[in-house]
């Protein structure tokens, strides 16, 4: 009997000490995007995005296993942060990837505050004040955000198509605010204008425009759009089903695949639509181009091009990687050496390298770009000019650009 039971407990031992060993064998990783709402289809690329990355490194990194789960919101802030609690608190992952949406960005670096050993990447998320006012040590994005998105688009229409009055349509939330931001005050400073009468603000999920665009003046020359998703799609179905005829300015979302790749709409509206933006569908590069073919055989279901969501996911999803094979997977100390390893990360991506300012803000390159009608049939930006090597301050020093003042409805006011 003895014998028996000395095996067993024996046994038993190897179980306790193996137990946790195997647990160490594997990483949890958290992806949260928008899987619900009117941003439904710029969550579920991002998701792709996230896999593209996991599937490069056959979903190990740093001698380590990666286990995704999961978590959806719906683009409000609430939701987000229900969603990274959930991953966090209950799932007990020690890296989440996103959110995917402006003001959810804001509020998940917040909730990082109060999570100092995991380590927070962005999704998408492009709201300016995510970085540049209070950022979190533990938050980090590889990806550009919307003011730097919009380099060299104001100077473009005020120098190239001679736009000198604009009207502004955008959601009523902070990434719209960062977008209009950094096109406006480069046109606005050349002498172009954006009456604050002439700009209109909707909620997420607005389905009728058809007062908005009753309102819009006929002393512009064009209007600058900064819609995401469905509502980008409900607005330009309505405006030229209505008839208009203004050019358009195109806010990055406004022109991403997630848009430019929907069914049953009237195509030839938006061709010759300038915008800018993290990604170019017709950059004749190797980096994209193989990005394009890796996107194309994984997810033949997938948009004509990758869109930006998929981009800035997989971006941030392969710094989380690349991090983590630095560190030979130990994140024992709560996450600090891997956070020094993802501070001083830099590294080619499929739109060229990239790495972090002091607020762990990427400093990337923009594309200026139009819209046209690709080879096989379906809308694509065409690539006008590389602009390298954009930072969050526009070139300007941390302090000189703050004080432009925080982004919002009527900043720059353009008088």
């Amino acid at each position: 009997m003895f014998g028996i039971g000395k095996k067993a407990l024996i046994a038993a031992a190897a179980l306790s000490i193996a137990g946790p060993a195997m647990a160490q064998d594997t990483i949890k990783m958290g992806a949260l995007a928008t899987l619900e709402g009117a941003f439904t289809v710029l969550g579920e690329d991002g998701m792709r995005g996230v896999k593209l990355a996991l599937e490069e490194f056959g979903y190990e990194a740093g001698g380590k296993k990666i286990e995704l789960i999961t978590g959806s919101s719906d683009a409000s802030p609430d939701s987000a942060v229900r969603a990274a609690r959930k991953l966090v608190e209950q799932d007990g992952v020690p890296i989440l990837v996103g959110p995917l949406s402006g003001s959810e960005g804001l509020a998940v670096k917040d909730y990082a505050k109060t999570q100092p050993d995991v380590t927070f990447l962005n999704g998408s998320s492009a709201a300016q004040d995510t970085t540049l006012r209070n950022p979190s040590d533990n938050f980090f994005r590889f990806g550009t955000e919307g003011a730097q998105w919009m380099a060299g688009l104001g100077e473009y229409v005020y120098e190239e198509k001679g736009y000198r009055k604009v009207a502004v349509l955008a959601e009523d939330y902070s990434f719209p605010y960062t977008q209009v931001f950094g096109f406006l005050e480069p046109f606005c400073r050349l002498g172009g204008e954006a009456p604050v009468d002439a700009r209109f603000w909707v909620p997420i999920g607005n389905k009728d425009y058809s007062s908005v665009i009753a309102a819009l003046p006929d002393d512009v020359d064009a209007i600058y759009v900064a819609l995401g998703g469905a509502d980008a799609v409900n607005f330009l179905t309505q405006y030229e089903q209505a008839g208009g005829e203004l050019p358009l300015i195109g806010g990055s979302i406004t022109v991403d695949q997630s848009v430019l790749g929907s069914k049953g709409r009237t195509r030839d509206f938006i061709i010759g639509t300038p915008s800018a933006g993290p990604i170019s569908d017709t950059w004749d590069d190797p980096r994209w181009s193989a990005f394009v073919d890796a996107y194309k055989a994984q997810f033949p279901d997938g948009f004509p091009s990758p869109s930006l969501f998929a981009h800035a996911y997989y971006i941030n999803t392969k710094a989380a990687l690349l991090a983590l094979d630095e560190v030979g997977g130990d994140l024992s100390d709560g996450g600090k050496k891997y956070r020094e390893a993802l501070s001083n990360l830099s590294f080619e991506t499929p739109t060229g390298m990239v790495a972090l300012d002091e607020r762990r803000n990427a400093v990337a390159d923009i594309f200026l770009t139009e819209v046209i009608e690709g080879p096989e049939g379906n809308l694509v930006n065409k690539t006008i000019k590389v602009i390298p090597q954009v930072s969050q301050t526009l070139g300007l020093s941390y302090e000189k650009f703050l004080e432009y003042g925080q982004v919002g409805r009527d900043n720059p006011s353009c008088e």
